[in-house]
Formats: C-alpha cells, structure tokens, sequence
C-alpha cells in the first residue's frame, strides 16, 4: 500500500510542476514588461558580463 501512495505522490508532484510551469508562462505572457519566464538550466549562469558567460561561455 505504501508503494502506491508514494507512486502517487510523484505523480502529483510532477502534475504539480507542469501547472507552475504553465502559470509561470501564462504570466509571463500577460506581463511581458518582467520578460520571458525563465527554465531551469537557460539562461544566465549568475556572472554574466554582456553576452558572455564565464561559467559556461554561453548565454
């Protein structure tokens, strides 16, 4: 039985990801004055200098 709520939980979780996801889009779409809503992994890695990166040389 336990394994079955835990099988759930992360069901939950992972549906629970995906609705912030599309409300963080849905906002952001609303708002475009704050910019585009950002994914875990895109974007600056925090020590941006103009358009480059030094952590990852990528931005």
């Amino acid at each position: 039985m336990i394994y079955l709520y835990t099988v759930g939980l992360l069901l939950f979780v992972m549906v629970a990801w995906v609705v912030v996801q599309a409300a963080a889009n849905r906002f952001a779409h609303h708002h475009p004055e704050f910019g585009t809503a950002r994914r875990m992994g895109e974007g600056c890695c925090g020590k941006c200098t103009g358009d480059t990166c030094e952590n990852e040389h990528k931005h």
